[in-house]
């Protein structure tokens, strides 16, 4: 895919504003200013420290269990034929899935700030179990905001939570999913700045967050790019990550965008196709929603004809999110990622297959991505090498999957 000629190098973005082309920026309430532009300038007092770098380097490293594995899936290879798959293994860090890069980062500047509160929404309960962690870690309190139908089908990552210390939240309003769970984050935020910062768990939400958790989960392409380099003299043919909120695919995009643009490699981002393509039976925003504002910033939403944010489904509570961040919304206008869905079946088909064949439980978000790549995979020859971004774990899951397939 060869990006248009317009395109800024991601190294220019966002701007001073927080936008991505005309993505991005900051709608919030004047309470929430100041808090925003103190984490923009702390957080750019800690890119000029190298101790900070330092600091987060240990942690990941002797803490999260960095660097993650880029493993050859031989079985499912031999099986779907064509390209050699690669998993890169974020499920093996601490706590099951790439979260935890974020979190960590996060608490770090929140000790810098001197605020001694963390709060966080949650879908899938992973970031909500990395930031209990973090917090545990850090000695920080923390509250995570959690919809009630999330709570029901992740009951394993609540009581995960609990355990760290944090006090989930249960969140009633709505359709009582993320999408709830973060607006009830964002008010307890505005009555709460001034000793509470919000780890915010994906690239959304208004300017510094979508760079903060891009910049955080990065050290995923950095990672699967130098592990190309070094096993296959190149970098990928295809890369492959599922979207939600999109900060696993942010982090394993972004340190190959470049190379996107010059046609080096093809990124695909898999989004929840769901149970139908009418609106409410997915949450499939950046192929079927439109420009609109949402928790902050301007990126593409899934909303009705009055521009009301629409209710959306899917199997994977992590992908289940009307919104995406604002920088997939540039990379997608750019041509520089492809953008696709998969259905809740076929995501509960994959689920079991790489169960099957590789002793792999996968996330139902990962799951997404596992699926399309069964879809491509023996249309190319094998001497194409797709990785794919396995970002969680699919423990959490498996309660949720066996109701769904009744057994």
């Amino acid at each position: 895919m060869t990006a248009s000629a317009d395109v800024q190098s991601p190294s220019d973005l966002p701007d001073s504003g927080g936008h991505f082309g005309r993505y991005g920026g900051v709608f919030v309430p004047e309470t929430l200013y100041g808090a925003l532009e103190q984490l923009s300038a702390e957080y750019d007092r800690a890119c000029a420290d190298g101790e900070f770098g330092r600091q987060l380097d240990y942690y990941l490293r002797e803490f999260v269990g960095r660097p993650t594995g880029l493993y050859l899936a031989e079985r499912l290879t031999e099986h779907l034929g064509g390209a050699r798959i690669f998993l890169k293994r974020e499920d093996l860090n601490h706590t099951g899935a790439h979260k935890i890069n974020n979190t960590i980062g996060q608490g770090l500047l929140t000790l810098r700030m001197g605020k001694k509160r963390v709060i966080a929404e949650t879908g899938a309960g992973q970031h909500g179990v990395a930031t209990a962690t973090a917090a545990a870690l850090f000695g920080l309190q923390c509250d995570v905001y959690m919809g009630q139908e999330d709570i029901r089908r992740q009951e394993l990552n609540v009581f995960r939570m609990k355990l760290l210390g944090a006090r989930v939240v249960c969140v009633t309003s709505g359709s009582m999913t993320l999408k709830d769970a973060t607006n009830e984050a964002m008010r307890d935020w505005m009555g709460s700045v001034s000793h509470t910062h919000y780890i915010i768990g994906s690239v959304v939400g208004p300017h510094p967050f979508p760079r903060i958790v891009r910049d955080f989960q990065s050290i995923i392409g950095r990672e699967t790019r130098r592990q190309c380099v070094e096993r296959l003299g190149r970098v990928p043919d295809i890369v492959v990550a599922c979207v939600g909120g999109g900060s696993n695919a942010a982090g394993i995009f972004a340190p190959m965008i470049d190379d996107a643009a010059r046609g080096e490699v093809q990124l695909i981002g898999v989004e929840a196709g769901g149970r139908g393509t009418s609106l409410g039976q997915h949450a499939a925003s950046l192929t079927a929603g439109s420009p609109g504002i949402l928790h902050g910033s301007l990126s593409y939403v899934l909303q009705d004809q009055d521009g009301q944010t629409a209710n959306v489904h899917s199997v994977s509570a992590g992908l289940d999110y009307p919104g995406v961040g604002p920088e997939h919304a540039y990379w997608k206008d750019a041509g520089l990622v492809n953008y696709v869905t998969i259905t809740d079946a076929e995501a509960l088909d994959a689920f079991g297959l790489l169960a099957r064949l590789e002793g792999i439980l996968p996330a139902l978000e990962s799951a997404h991505a596992i699926a399309h790549v069964c879809r491509i995979a023996p249309k190319l020859s094998s001497e194409k090498a797709i990785v794919v971004n396995l970002s969680g774990r699919g423990d959490k899951d498996c309660q949720e999957v066996a109701r769904l397939i009744g057994k």
